[in-house]
Formats: C-alpha cells, sequence, structure tokens
C-alpha cells in the first residue's frame, strides 16, 4: 500500500466522527436539584460584560484540545458556579446541536447534590444570576414556538456552467425553529430550550 494511503489510514483508523468542517464544539451542563415540588433545572443569567450578556443559559463552554464533553461541562461549572466536579452525578450525553454558523454544542445532563448547592458560588465576571425553574413547568406549559428561515445567498459569478447546473438551480433552504419559554422575568429561548425541550421528549419514550 502507498504511503499516502497509508497515512489516510493512520488518520482515519481510530476516528471518531464529528461534524465535517466544524471550527469550534462546546459542552453544556443541564443542572438538575432535587427540591421538594421535584427536580428542577438551574440557569444562569449571562453576566453583562460577557457576549450576550444577559441571556439565559446553562453552564459551559468551549472544549479544550483532548477534553470530553463530560470533562467540559464540569469543568466551565466549577468556574462559573463553583459547584465541584465530585458532586453532580453524570446521567450522559443528550443529542447535541449542529449550529448554522459551524459547531457543536454538546449537552450533558446530571443532578447536582445537596453539597454542591451549598458551595455554589457564582463568578461575578461571567454570572449575573442564577435560578432554577421546576421541570413540571416546561411539562406543563408548551413553549411559544417562533422560526425563521435560511435562505441561500449565491454569488452571481458562481460557475453554474462549469459544474453543469443551470441558474434555476434548487439551493437547499432552511428552516430553524426558536422555542421561548417566560419564567419570572426570565425568557429561556433558543439553544438552551431545544435542549429543555429534548429533555422533555426523552422524557415521554
Amino acid at each position: 500500500m502507498s504511503g499516502a494511503l497509508e497515512a489516510l489510514r493512520r488518520r482515519y483508523g481510530g476516528h471518531e466522527p464529528g461534524l465535517m468542517g466544524a471550527r469550534k464544539e462546546y459542552a453544556v451542563l443541564c443542572p438538575f436539584v432535587e427540591r421538594e415540588d421535584g427536580p428542577h433545572l438551574l440557569f444562569e443569567v449571562r453576566a453583562a460584560g460577557l457576549r450576550q450578556g444577559g441571556e439565559v443559559c446553562f453552564p459551559g463552554g468551549r472544549m479544550e484540545p483532548g477534553e470530553t464533553p463530560v470533562q467540559c461541562a464540569l469543568r466551565e461549572t466549577e468556574e462559573e458556579l463553583s459547584i465541584p466536579r465530585g458532586e453532580v452525578d453524570v446521567f450522559g450525553a443528550s443529542d447535541f446541536i449542529c449550529n448554522q454558523r459551524g459547531f457543536l454544542l454538546r449537552p450533558v445532563l446530571g443532578v447536582v447534590s445537596p453539597a454542591g448547592i451549598e458551595a455554589l458560588r457564582p463568578s461575578p465576571a461571567e454570572v449575573a444570576e442564577v435560578f432554577t425553574v421546576p421541570l413540571a413547568f416546561f411539562r406543563e406549559n408548551p413553549p411559544q414556538a417562533w422560526a425563521y428561515d435560511l435562505l441561500p445567498r449565491v454569488p452571481e459569478d458562481f460557475p453554474y456552467e462549469a459544474v453543469g447546473i443551470t441558474r434555476d438551480y434548487p439551493w437547499a433552504k432552511g428552516r430553524t425553529e426558536v422555542p421561548v419559554w417566560y419564567w419570572q422575568g426570565h425568557a429561556v429561548w433558543g439553544m438552551t430550550a431545544r435542549i429543555v425541550k429534548d429533555i422533555l421528549n426523552i422524557e415521554k419514550t
């Protein structure tokens, strides 16, 4: 076998498939907290000085080289909320989100122990506020559903003839749903809300 093919064998022999062309991967922890009225989900509000400041999200961030989604989610949670990694009982990972901007978001589910909640100290540089929402609220109240179209913008000088297609070629279009829940002055929306919807769908199976 030629050297070029041997190099390909080495490259793909133990390769774990991901999103082709993905520039970044992120992981978040979906932290459950046990309360008297049942399980709650814990959310953050991003600090005002951050990109997308004021938005509701789960703790998480960009995966470092060689890091697993679980390792990243627990590390980021400890950095943002001071919850020790050993105080999170990880259930596993849910389906990931492929964002149209070219990155993967990998949700990890786990329950935070009472000691972990006692240790919770949000980092002011990253977190403006934390709050919890009963899982039952999401079950009993469908989100408002919004959507927007993803439309192709093809350059005028695209080489139609060279690739063998006409100018009326049916370029693929897309559509993205944006669910929104409102809870006590907070909006849980976007990718965070999509993760919550997925958790609810898994509960029904």
